[in-house]
């Protein structure tokens, strides 16, 4: 089945959603994937960042303008911030963020015709290309990963939900 631009973004939201929605039991190791850390603040922020940043490429792009460089440290850099606890009221935020992100992208991927989505004005991948990257960042989520399935492995009298 083919998937849209915009159901590649929106799917990587949903998948991340998911995943957060067990971070709450996060026990304060961070994992250490390819020589990065991961928390899942860290995931959060990462996938927002992400998000945000190609947003503003597209948008430039569309306007005809340049790109501006991010100077963003990507998850090379772990700040305090990342290491909190993840709270519900956390998860919270992160649902009305990342899913508000997903709907403008949607939104946005949704009003370009085939035609913009292929051949897309400026330098860099097509809008097509650039949803389909976007999709990956599901990546910072599976770094941190289930923890309900943590637990359950650990302890076998929990059970995942």
């Amino acid at each position: 089945m083919a998937h849209t631009p915009a159901a590649a973004v929106t799917g990587m939201v949903d998948h991340v959603l998911t995943r957060a929605a067990t971070w709450t039991h996060w026990d304060g190791r961070p994992a250490r994937i390819d020589d990065r850390v991961y928390t899942p603040h860290k995931a959060i922020r990462r996938v927002a960042d992400h998000l945000v940043d190609h947003l503003a490429e597209l948008e430039d792009r569309l306007a005809g303008a340049e790109p501006l460089p991010d100077h963003w440290h990507a998850s090379a850099s772990t700040t305090e911030a990342d290491l909190a606890r993840f709270t519900d009221e956390d998860l919270d935020e992160a649902r009305s963020r990342l899913t508000r992100l997903a709907r403008i992208w949607a939104d946005r991927l949704g009003a370009l015709t085939d035609e913009q989505l292929d051949h897309s004005p400026g330098a860099g991948w097509s809008f097509r290309q650039l949803a389909q990257h976007l999709a990956g960042s599901v990546y910072y989520a599976d770094a941190v990963g289930d923890l309900h399935r943590a637990d359950a492995e650990g302890d076998p009298s929990l059970t995942t939900r």
